[in-house]
C-alpha cells in the first residue's frame, strides 16, 4: 500500500532525509522511531504529498504521489504533528467541512460524522468551539477528520500526544481494530506504544534508516537480550559463580544488586554464545544445590536500550 524508494529531501546544504526506502502492506502497523530532528516528520510529509522530495519516489495504493497526487491523497488519512484546525469553527462544523473536502455528501457524510464522533468520543463537545477545547479533545478532533472517509492508509504523527492514559488506551485499541484493513504508519516517542500497536518498526537517525524489524526482533538487539535475571539467597556470589560456570554454558555472572539484610543477591546470567541455556536448567541446578530462588526470568531485551544503542551516536549536534 505504501512504497518508499530511495527518498532524499534536502533543505539547502542540509539533508533531512537520506536515501530512505521501506514498504508498508495492508494489515501492517509500522512504528516510525527516531530522535528529534532525525527526519521522521519530513518523511511523513513527503508520503502525504505535503512537501516534495529532492529525489526518490513514493507510491500510495499504486499511485505516485508526485505524478498522481489526487488519487494517492484520496487514499490517505493524515494526523499531522501540529493539529490543523479552524479554531473559530465548532467540532460539528469542522467535521462537516472535512467531509465536504473528501466528497462526502448527504446521508453518507452524516453517517461518517456520526461514526467518528462515537469512535473518538467527541459527543460531549460536538457543538463546542474548537478554540475552547482541551489539548486531548483537540487531538481527538484531528484524529476524527483523519479517519472520516475510512481511508485504507493512515499516517499518524504522534497520535496520542496530549491524551491522558485512558484516552491513549482507547486510541491504541482503535488502531489495533483498524489495522487488519489498513496500512498504518505511526510516528511516536512512546516506545510502549510500539509494543502495544505495531507489527513492525523502523528507526531513523540523521535522516538515514538504521533499523527495521518486528518489535521482538529489535528488542533482541539489546545487549542484555536473552540473559537470565535471578534473585537468590543462601549462597555467596563467588560460590554461585563457581556453580554456574561449571555448567559450561555461562559466560559470566554479574551482580546487579540485592538485599544484604535478607541475604539476597540479584544477578544477571550471561549465557555463552550458542549455548542454548534455558531458565529451567538454572532453576533445576540451583534448587538441587539447596539455593533459594526468589525470582527468575528471561530478559527479552528492551526497546529503549536498543533505541539508545543505535541512535545515541547520531544525536550529537541535533537540536532537541
Amino acid at each position: 500500500m505504501i512504497e518508499v524508494k530511495k527518498l532524499v529531501r534536502k533543505f539547502g546544504a542540509f539533508t533531512a532525509v537520506n536515501n530512505v526506502s521501506f514498504d508498508v502492506d495492508k494489515g501492517e502497523v509500522l512504528g516510525f522511531l527516531g530522535p528529534n530532528g532525525a527526519g521522521k516528520t519530513t518523511t511523513m510529509r513527503i508520503i502525504t504529498g505535503y512537501i516534495e522530495p529532492s529525489s526518490g519516489t513514493v507510491r500510495v495504493g499504486g499511485h505516485d504521489i508526485a505524478k498522481d497526487a489526487e488519487s494517492a491523497k484520496s487514499l490517505i488519512g493524515y494526523l499531522p504533528e501540529n493539529a490543523p484546525l479552524y479554531r473559530d469553527m465548532d467540532v460539528s462544523g469542522f467535521l462537516r467541512f472535512a467531509a465536504a473536502i473528501r466528497g462526502l455528501k448527504g446521508r453518507v457524510a452524516t453517517e461518517a460524522i456520526d461514526r467518528v464522533i462515537e469512535i473518538c468520543h467527541l459527543d460531549s463537545v460536538f457543538h463546542q468551539s474548537i478554540d475552547t477545547l482541551s489539548k486531548g479533545y483537540t487531538r481527538r478532533t484531528v484524529l476524527a477528520q483523519a479517519i472520516l472517509h475510512d481511508p485504507p492508509v493512515l499516517i499518524l504523527d504522534e497520535p496520542t500526544d496530549g491524551l491522558d492514559p485512558n484516552q491513549k488506551f482507547e486510541v491504541r485499541n482503535l488502531i489495533n481494530k483498524m489495522a487488519k484493513d489498513k496500512a498504518i504508519i505511526i510516528s511516536t516517542h512512546i516506545l510502549e506504544e510500539v509494543e502495544a500497536c505495531c507489527t513492525r518498526a523502523i528507526v531513523i537517525a540523521k535522516g538515514s534508516l538504521v533499523a527495521n524489524g518486528t518489535p521482538a526482533s529489535l528488542k533482541g538487539m539489546s545487549e542484555n537480550a536473552n540473559t537470565i535475571l535471578a534473585a537468590v539467597s543462601g549462597i555467596s556470589l563467588d560460590a554461585l559463580r563457581e556453580i554456574l560456570s561449571g555448567t559450561g554454558k555461562v559466560l559470566k555472572t554479574v551482580c546487579i544488586g540485592g538485599n544484604p539484610a535478607a541475604d539476597e543477591i540479584k544477578i544477571r546470567i550471561v549465557p555463552s554464545s550458542g549455548s542454548g541455556l534455558h531458565v529451567s536448567e538454572i532453576v533445576s541446578l540451583l534448587t538441587s544445590k539447596g539455593i533459594k530462588i526468589h525470582e527468575i526470568c528471561l530478559d527479552g531485551g528492551r526497546l529503549d536500550e536498543v533505541f539508545r544503542q543505535i541512535t545515541i551516536k547520531d544525536q550529537e549536534g541535533l537540536c532537541a
